[in-house]
């Protein structure tokens, strides 16, 4: 089947909340479909009914919409290629496993877990693996060895069994992949893989194929831990006289420090989310206050570059610059600090109307009353101390004292900056702005440094005591632009309160 269109798919199992690695897949399989105008699917993988987990095909929606990476077709989007839920789609599976037998490309097979277990032992006291193949299927308990009514006997009866592939003897296969280019595979290493299980349900393996042909599926953009099945896939596809999509194995997301694949345990350790959304205990990128457009921005140069020296890319952009010929083969390291700097560039560029709106969120949460602030207001606070912060949950710690008077004053502080003559040089100060009528930020300090000058007084006594009173700490912006905002009145009000309690 040739196919015209491009059609990717990204296929989860519910078995838990969406790790940051499937989200990247996603990504790449949205990027790659937007850019050649294809369509981009959800398919829920859902035939291991054992280790399917309520709630995880809604995160796995949930995260892929807060990413912006919102499918064609799926589950609640039904196109003509649905259902999109494994689950419900198993009635198609046993004609095409049938069909294999009929084929002589797959067979039953009736060994119990027990029988394959003692297997397994014995191989391993002899130092071997058992892998069931073409050197000992002949003498385990199948349908090869059977005969047809043997077979059909046990069939009848009811006997569980599994239908294997039947993997053949001493071929090559040559496998093509965009990413790895052309893999060569001998098949006397194969294991003969289970397609279909007496439950009614097929395997991965065969679902999968089975799936991704009736969606036409032009693409399989996957981890690389799917490469070891690429060539059970591919036999598969031609067993079937079926054309195969074509393959694109993604690296693999590396641990910051050390070697292997990043797991949860790893953002514990270092204090990192690696979940897209909050699960359970563990925090997600967005609870954490991470903008969702920093998280595809960093995640799609995990594993790919551009070939440039450009960093920050919004989706659109990603899009139009796509392409899987510049995905690396070796695996990306994740980086948690720079994921923070990812953030730190949106939160600098996102405009300061939008950010108050976001911040005011949490000064809801502080109590603080909101006739003591408007829009206007809040957003020069935020155009003041932004600069300095990460994420928005910053910004109250940087900016709380325009909002509430200090009640204390750090110990260090108070030691190096209030000496013997500076509750004296402070009241002076209140005179000196006192009669100020126009009080804006370059009138008060033109007024306060000419009154310095003047007296011949060194900035240093005067300009960071003034600092501590006002912000409680030797922190924040320009210190004039702190007393414009927070007013006359409450400037002169902690000025005294610091001379009366230090």
């Amino acid at each position: 089947m040739a196919h015209n269109k491009v059609r990717v798919r990204f296929a989860p199992s519910p078995t838990g909340p969406l790790h940051i690695g499937g989200v990247r897949t996603a990504l790449f399989n949205y990027l790659f479909a937007k850019k050649n105008g294809g369509d981009f699917i959800l398919r829920i993988e859902d035939t291991d009914q054992n280790r399917y987990v309520e709630g995880a095909e809604n995160y796995i929606v949930d995260a892929l919409n807060w990413c912006g990476l919102s499918f064609d077709e799926g589950p609640g989007k039904e196109g003509a290629f649905g259902p999109y839920r494994q689950s419900e789609r198993k009635h198609l599976y046993k004609k095409y496993a049938d069909e294999l037998i009929e084929k002589g490309m797959a067979y039953y097979a009736f060994d119990t877990a027990d029988s394959l277990n003692a297997h397994r032992k014995d191989h391993e006291e002899k130092g071997k693996t058992f892998i069931y193949n073409w050197h000992n299927r002949l003498k385990l308990d199948n349908s090869l060895t059977l005969t047809k009514e043997e077979t059909k006997k046990k069939l009848d009866n009811g006997d569980a069994y599994v239908i294997r592939f039947k993997t053949p003897e001493n071929e090559t296969l040559i496998l093509q992949d965009v990413i790895r280019g052309t893999i060569t595979i001998d098949t006397n290493v194969l294991d003969d893989k289970v397609l279909y299980k007496s439950d009614g349900m097929p395997t991965y393996h065969l679902a999968n194929i089975v799936d991704d042909h009736l969606m036409e599926i032009s693409h399989v953009i996957r981890g690389e831990e799917w490469l070891p099945s690429l060539a059970l896939h591919q036999q598969l596809y031609d067993a079937f006289g079926w054309s195969a999509p074509t393959f694109a194995h993604l690296p693999l997301i590396m641990k910051p420090v050390g070697k292997g694949k990043l797991s949860k345990r790893d953002g514990e350790k270092l204090g990192f989310p690696v979940f897209p959304l909050s699960w359970n205990e563990s925090i997600g990128y967005k609870e954490e206050g991470y903008f969702s457009e920093a998280v595809v921005n960093f995640l799609a140069l995990l594993g790919w570059n551009p070939g440039t020296e450009q960093e920050i890319f919004s989706l659109e952009e990603l899009v139009k610059e796509f392409s899987l010929e510049r995905v690396n083969k070796s695996g990306a390291r994740f980086d948690p600090d720079k994921t923070k700097w990812y953030n730190q560039q949106y939160l600098q560029n996102k405009k300061d109307a939008e950010l108050a709106s976001l911040f005011k969120i949490i000064l809801a949460e502080k109590q603080i009353p909101s006739q003591e602030y408007n829009d206007e207001w809040t957003e020069k606070v935020v155009s003041l101390i932004k600069e300095r912060a990460v994420f928005v949950k910053d910004f109250w710690d940087l900016s709380n004292y325009f909002f509430v008077a200090p009640t204390s004053y750090p110990e260090k502080a108070v030691k190096k900056q209030w000496k013997e003559g500076t509750p004296d040089i402070m009241k002076e100060v209140i005179s000196v702005i006192s009669p100020i009528e126009d009080f804006n930020s370059g009138n008060v300090e033109t007024i306060v440094k000419k009154w310095i000058t003047d007296k011949e007084l060194s900035f240093g006594k005067v300009m960071p005591p003034l600092r501590l009173v006002i912000v409680g700490d030797m922190k924040g912006p320009h210190i004039f632009d702190i007393l414009e905002m927070i007013g006359k009145e409450q400037t002169i009000a902690r000025i005294k309160k610091a001379i009366n309690t230090l």
